[in-house]
């Protein structure tokens, strides 16, 4: 029989079962701690992936996560399944070969981005499932997940960005640096605060804030601007920068506008800097509230530059205008002028040995001449008066044209030349040109009052395109440039401004047409003529000509004396003219020299004369302007109707224009209305008698 256990034994036994209970009890309570634990960590994840989906979905970046080895999809968020319009399940079975646009640029670029050397990629193409291709702007990076590579890409579509960049490239060239950095500063505008401060601080544009009539947190091309600094401009009214005759406008929208009035945001006036300069600036405002109070967030653009292009390009076209009126104007004088020299020189012929008629024509024939003289020079303003044309030493001319002018000019101002000899040489009319140096010296010399220098200097100029950009007149090339300096008067800059309008004039400068006649004289010769001048401080006056480069030296020609007796001929001549008087002066004069004639007011006759006439025609006098054609067009339907007809081309516009396209066309010479009889009667006889 087993003996029965003592009190201690039973005892210490007892105490045994409770440290096994009480050893068991605590790890069921750190197990349970455990599972509380657990279950604490999985709420806080659950809870932390609920804000990353909501963050990831929210954010409106496309944002993707793909197999830095594979390129396959891992995850990506709503935007980047709106971007490239993939519902979810169709963009994680896509790899990322299946939205670059530009598969090899990507290949370069991967394992770049995998050592960390590239995480901002400006400008990437990508295409959307319909195959269209977008912009962006793209950031990488690299990390691990589940124990693989995974490249995370936020791109953001930039194409409205690139379309408004092109767009601006199109309108303004001058500006395309400007936009592009100002794209790329809205862009970082959008990502931080800070990066909105840099856009601001960078700007090319003047930035500031306007309240209390005061200047607030201007950028530092606001201080370059206004020449004056933060600190300066907070102290000062903002109205003193404004011009004064455009305070009272600029105030009033300003505060209408803080008042709640709807008006333009953008629009354009005149301010005065520290240094007294007059800018011209475009001002594009907004109501904003700053410290809690009603301010404008204003950006001040200087379009000085732009206002001098403008105003030089209206200047072109008025003068083109007015130089169209000269044109039309010369034509009728020449007409005119036409039949009274012709009747005159017909009255000489008439009765050659009457000294009274001799003596009455011979007062005519001045006065005809002077007319001469003024449609020559309208003609010029209208861009017409490039008749002859030679390769001429710009040098070797002024050299030659002085002693002509020089008996004009007081003898108390000195003339001083500077005429280098390896002067490029131009392509000019001699006599046109000497009525601009005319003009310009007489001018010059009318400016001084008392003793004075004229400097006259010819130079090489080399136009490069920054100098054309700002001269739009002129394109990049080599030029001589003529520059006549005097000490005068000077002039304003009202008077700069209307110096070549015709019949414009002050005491001493601008008589009649001359310096409008040099401008168009100037401009019909492919060059530019700019005038710099300051009251009391003189002038300068340059004349820009293109330069070419003449394969043999310029040849001075002799000048032949015309033959005094007229060549008489024969045979039969078209005369296709519609004014009757200068129809009846040619029959006349061709009735002396011993020709027949058959007469066409019309295109129309003319055609018909050439079709129907039942004999030779030896030569045609063809008119530039009638009725119902243009001699250009007339002149192929002549042709065709009498292949081989010799014609000379009558006008009284310049050779230029049509009558050169008639030339060209293949006509054999040119006669300028006014003509007289002699020159008449030299071009029929060499026309005739050339093969």
């Amino acid at each position: 029989m087993a003996r029965k256990p003592t009190y201690e034994e039973l005892e210490k036994t007892v105490k045994e079962l409770e440290r096994r209970q009480d050893k068991q009890t605590e790890k069921e309570a750190s197990y349970g701690q455990d599972l509380f634990r657990r279950k604490l960590s999985e709420e806080a994840l659950s809870e932390s992936e609920a804000k990353y989906l909501q963050l990831f979905n929210t954010v409106p970046a496309a944002i993707m996560l793909y197999d830095a080895e594979t390129k396959k999809m891992i995850d990506g968020n709503d935007a980047a399944f709106d971007l490239y319009g993939y519902s979810r399940e169709e963009f994680l079975n896509l790899t990322y070969w299946d939205i670059t646009a530009e598969p090899g640029k990507t290949k370069k670029t991967i394992p770049r981005v995998l050592s960390g050397e590239v995480k901002r990629i400006p400008l990437r193409y990508q295409k959307k499932k319909d195959g269209t291709v977008i912009p962006v702007e793209a950031s990488v990076g690299l990390f691990m997940l589940n124990n693989r590579k995974v490249i995370c890409g936020v791109s953001t579509d930039i194409s409205k960005y690139r379309q408004a960049q092109k767009d601006l490239e199109k309108t303004n060239q001058e500006l395309r640096d400007e936009i592009q950095d100002r794209e790329q500063a809205e862009n970082l505008l959008r990502e931080s605060e800070e990066k909105y401060r840099l856009l601001v601080e960078n700007a090319n544009d003047a930035i500031f804030i306007a309240q209390d009539d005061a200047v607030k947190f201007p950028n530092p091309k606001g201080e370059e601007m206004t020449g004056y600094s933060a600190d300066e401009l907070a102290k000062m009214p903002f109205i003193n920068l404004i011009h004064p005759d455009d305070r009272d406008m600029v105030l009033d929208r300003h505060r209408r506008r803080l008042s709640g009035e709807k008006l333009p945001s953008i629009y354009e006036f005149r301010i005065i800097n520290k240094a007294g300069e007059k800018l011209w600036v475009e001002l594009n405002t907004v109501v904003i509230n700053w410290e809690e109070r009603p301010a404008s967030l204003n950006i001040l653009r200087d379009i000085t530059q732009q206002k001098k292009l403008e105003a030089q390009l209206h200047q072109i076209r008025k003068m083109e205008a007015i130089g169209t009126l000269a044109g039309g104007i010369a034509h009728e004088f020449n007409n005119a002028l036409t039949g009274v020299i012709g009747n005159i020189q017909l009255l000489e012929m008439s009765f050659p040995d009457n000294k009274t008629v001799t003596g009455h024509t011979k007062a005519m024939k001045v006065s005809s001449q002077r007319m001469v003289n003024l449609t020559s020079q309208l003609l010029a303003y209208a861009r017409g008066g490039r008749y002859q044309a030679k390769t001429v030493s710009l040098s070797d001319f002024v050299e030659d044209t002085l002693p002509i002018i020089k008996s004009n000019i007081d003898p108390s101002i000195r003339l001083e030349t500077d005429l280098p000899r390896d002067v490029f040489s131009v392509k000019a009319d001699p006599a046109q040109m000497q009525m601009v140096l005319s003009a310009v010296v007489s001018n010059s010399t009318e400016a001084i009052e008392g003793d004075g220098r004229i400097r006259i200097t010819a130079s090489n100029k080399e136009i490069d395109a920054a100098f054309a950009k700002s001269h739009p007149e002129l394109n990049p090339g080599h030029y001589v440039c003529l520059s006549i300096v005097d000490d005068g008067k000077g002039m304003d800059e009202e008077t700069v401004n209307k110096i070549f309008d015709p019949f414009y004039t002050t005491k001493f400068m601008g008589r009649g047409l001359e310096m409008a006649a040099v401008y168009g004289i100037i401009r019909n010769h492919d060059g530019w003529i700019t005038v710099d001048s300051e009251l009391n401080k003189g002038t300068i006056i340059r004349i820009y000509l293109p330069a070419i480069e003449a394969e043999e030296g310029v040849k001075k020609e002799a000048i032949v004396e015309s033959a005094t007796e007229m060549p008489k001929g024969e045979g039969t001549i078209l005369i296709i003219e519609d004014e009757e008087m200068v129809m009846n002066v040619i029959r006349a004069a061709l009735e002396w020299l011993g020709y027949r004639m058959l007469e066409a007011k019309t295109g129309k006759e003319a055609i018909e004369f050439a079709k129907t006439f039942d004999g030779d025609i030896d030569l045609a006098l063809l008119d530039i302007k009638l009725p119902d054609i243009w001699g250009d067009k007339l002149y192929p339907q002549i042709m065709e109707a009498r292949p081989g007809l010799k014609v000379i081309v009558c006008s009284g516009y310049s050779i230029d224009g049509p009558a050169q396209t008639i030339l060209d066309a293949g006509a054999q010479d040119f006669i300028q209305k006014p003509f007289t009889v002699e020159t008449l009667s030299v071009k029929l006889k060499n026309v005739l008698e050339s093969d």
